[in-house]
Order: structure tokens, then sequence, then C-alpha cells
């Protein structure tokens, strides 16, 4: 498996200059936001997120060097990022995260919820002083979708008549939209062509969906020390994700397991048994497949470099976690 680390070399030293500056931009002024700051952007996380909108850039500004805005876009792309996990984690009541306690378990969740919001608002800050309408749009169209995304989760919870169209829509908003709207929002910033722009969302949107199906799938088939939460805790919590509802199709005895949401001892064990019994897996490896797939094909506007070569090789990676 390629580690993500070794496939961002070519903006390794701008990812180290985005950690510094978000700890400064966000902690500045306040203890505790300082401490919730210190605290999520010291959490180990991967950094997918601005790690593409930096490839991006380079990829689409060969001659010359990335700007301010540039790197802007990429510290703004992670803090609306972070600030969708502080919620997440308040509303699933998710005690770790990355390996380590989420905010509302170290804070409580009225601090984590104003640390969220926070968050949300200073992006939108440093969004606008962008100056560039376009981008504005496209990325305060994200944090409607991430918000539209977790309602429809929440609405969906434990209802095994939805279809894949319908979790591939929630998956969008929850996921792909961010990588989507900041990958062409990079392209925009480096002024590429209206159609490579289109190409670059096609990208990050298919990207994103083969990286969260992935994910779903992972909750089957790792353990808690890997996924850095418990095994188990989506279908648990009533979140139906690719594999549940491939394996309905072929299992009706998970649908009376899921109705009765897991009320009698051994229901979820039994459950997990009946998808891993399934094509469940298989079949959400090939969504995922498919969409990496369709990922790589909307890189073929780009000129070859170290950072396309680097964006190319993210398809490979995403689907490199299953194995």
């Amino acid at each position: 498996m390629t580690p993500a680390t070794s496939l961002f070399s070519p903006v390794e030293a701008d990812l180290q200059i985005l950690a510094d500056n978000l700890k400064q931009l966000v902690g500045n002024g306040h203890p505790i936001l300082f401490a919730a700051a210190e605290h999520l952007f010291g959490a180990g996380g991967k950094r997918i997120r601005p790690a593409i909108v930096l490839l991006i850039s380079r990829a689409t500004m060969l001659e010359q060097d990335i700007t301010p805005r540039h790197r802007r876009l990429a510290e703004i792309t992670e803090m609306i990022h972070t600030a969708s996990l502080v919620h997440d984690d308040v509303v699933d009541e998710s005690e770790i995260r990355r390996g380590v306690p989420t905010v509302h378990s170290l804070f409580g969740n009225r601090i984590a919820i104003l640390a969220g919001d926070f968050l949300f608002a200073q992006s939108s800050w440093y969004l606008a002083n962008l100056d560039n309408l376009e981008v504005v749009k496209l990325l305060s169209e994200v944090i409607m979708d991430l918000a539209t995304g977790e309602i429809q989760q929440g609405l969906n919870r434990f209802d095994t008549n939805i279809s894949i169209d319908t979790y591939l829509k929630k998956t969008y908003y929850k996921t792909a939209s961010l990588i989507a709207n900041s990958s062409k929002a990079a392209g925009l910033l480096s002024n590429v062509s209206q159609e490579t722009a289109e190409h670059l969302y096609s990208y990050g949107r298919h990207l994103g969906l083969a990286f969260q199906i992935v994910d779903d799938i992972l909750d089957f088939t790792s353990s808690t020390d890997t996924l850095g939460k418990p095994a188990g805790s989506d279908l648990k919590s009533g979140n139906l994700t690719a594999p549940v509802l491939f394996a309905l199709e072929e299992k009706p005895y998970l649908e009376v397991l899921i109705d009765r949401e897991f009320a009698h001892k051994g229901d979820l064990e039994q459950a997990m048994s009946l998808i891993n019994d399934s094509q469940g897996i298989q079949r959400s490896r090939d969504l995922a497949a498919h969409h990496a797939k369709l990922a790589v094909e909307h890189l073929c506007d780009l000129p070859p470099s170290d950072s396309w070569q680097a964006l190319m090789k993210m398809a490979d990676y995403v689907l490199s976690r299953l194995y």
C-alpha cells in the first residue's frame, strides 16, 4: 500500500506551512479555541483534502509558483473539513477520532458545537478575502452540502428502503462535495479554462465518492485500532452504507435485525456476520473501483508533472486502503 504521505512529496513543504498556519489562524485570541485547534490539527490526520488542493494548484501552475491564494484555499478546505468532523462527532456521540479523544469528549458538547461554528465562520471569512466570487460560491455550497448530508443521514437512520442512488447522493454531500468543489476552485485560482475546471470538479467528485465507499467498507473489515473508532459503529447507529444495502438484496433476515434497531442481544453481531457472508463488500469494492477509474479519466486534460502523477496515483491509494 502506498502511504498517503509519500504521494504528497511534491507538496510536502507546502503541507508543513499549512500545518503551522492552521494552528495560528484558528487558535489566535482564545485559549480554549487554541487548545481545540492544537488538538484537532495535531491529531495526525492525513491532510488528504488540502494535499489535493495543493497538488492541483501545482499541476495547473507549472510555469510559476503557487500563489498565497492557493495556499489559503488549502487551509480553508481543511478548516471546513475539520469543522464538519467536530459537529459529526457530537451528533454521533463519538468519543474517539483518529485514535484520540474527540473535542466534545474533552471540552463538552457546548464548546465542541461552538468550536465547529467558529471554524465554519472563520473559513467563510477567509474565503471572502480571496476576492473571487466564483470560488466563494463553490465553497459556500460545500458548507450547505455538509449540513444537507448530515440531515439526510439522520432522517434515513435504520431505513432499509433507501437506494444506492440515495446513499451516493448523501455521500456526495457529506464527503465528495468538499473535494470536488475545492479541486475546481484551485483550478479557477490558476485561471484554467472552464472546461478544465469542470474536469477538476469531476475528478474530485469521483475520488471523494470512492474514498467514502472505501471508508464504509473498512467499517466492516477493519479493527478498532486501524479505524480509530469502533468497527461496525455506522451500522450500530443506523447509518446504512453500500455494503449493507447490497447485502440486504441477498439476506432478507438482515432487514428484520435493522428494523428492530438491534434491540436483542447479539443482533449487531449477527447483522455483521450476514453482511460479511454476502456479496455486499465485494460489490462495494467494485463500486469504489468504478469511481476511482472515472476520477483518473478526468485528469487527461492536464500536462504531465510530478503533481499530476501524484493526483493519478491518489485513486490507487484510495483503493489500496482496502488491502
